[in-house]
């Protein structure tokens, strides 16, 4: 499997090439066009429990579509559903927790699955559920604005808007805090952040969908015909 990355980092477009009876496991939504000899299934990757999981808790889809190359090879381009970057994690056996609506595609040998991160975790827009896409193989993440890759050596700590934050090493440490106390969290543009602790990987989004809706939904036209 060759992924070559294109037009980063507004609006990203990953072109995957397959080689013969190679497959490639993409979210409901992100395929943007294939060759013609690419084969489409649609399975509940993981059993149904781990479908359901990843739907109710993660915000994923619940069906994955599955494209199989051809004896020839074969062809598929994904794509974000909002302006921003792809990143393409090589896996070696690792886990990265990832936030929802962020995985596009993966290697078929690479798992994707939710994990409870427990009452200290991200109190964000993603709530408290996280995916876990671990294995061996390529897996490509998606962002809001360009991405940011930053390697924390041992014992190193870095703060990060849990807003920004798009994907990291599951064995790294973490402390989700307010910033500033309640009122802050409430009604200010700064609310929490996560101390991530090395070592480990970091990914961050230079853009933040909430601080977008923050800033479009006043300036939305207001309904006035009940009135």
């Amino acid at each position: 499997m060759q992924i070559e990355l294109k037009y980063r980092p507004s609006y990203s477009l990953g072109i995957v090439q397959l080689d013969p009876g190679e497959t490639l496991q993409v979210e409901g939504g992100s395929m943007v066009s294939m060759s013609a000899d690419i084969n489409i299934q649609t399975q509940a990757r993981g059993g149904l429990l781990k479908s359901l999981g990843r739907t109710l808790l993660g915000g994923e889809s619940f069906f994955q579509n599955i494209y199989q190359a051809g004896p020839n090879g074969g062809e598929v381009t994904v794509a974000p559903a909002l302006p921003g970057d792809l990143y393409v994690a090589e896996l070696q056996g690792e886990s990265l927790m990832v936030q929802s609506g962020s995985y596009v595609a993966s290697s078929e040998a690479v798992t994707v699955d939710t994990k409870w991160g427990g009452a200290k975790t991200f109190f964000a827009s993603e709530g408290l559920i996280m995916l876990r896409v671990s294995g061996q193989g390529k897996a490509i993440l998606s962002s809001y604005g360009a991405i940011h890759e930053i390697n924390l050596a041992a014992g190193e700590r870095y703060t990060i808007d849990t807003g920004h934050l798009v994907a990291f090493s599951e064995n790294m440490g973490f402390n989700v805090r307010s910033v500033g106390g309640l009122k802050s969290t409430l009604f200010s543009g700064e609310g929490l952040v996560v101390d991530m602790t090395g070592p480990g990987r970091v990914l961050l989004q230079t853009r933040s969908t909430d601080a977008f809706l923050s800033w479009l939904i006043p300036k939305l036209p207001k309904d006035h015909s009940s009135n």
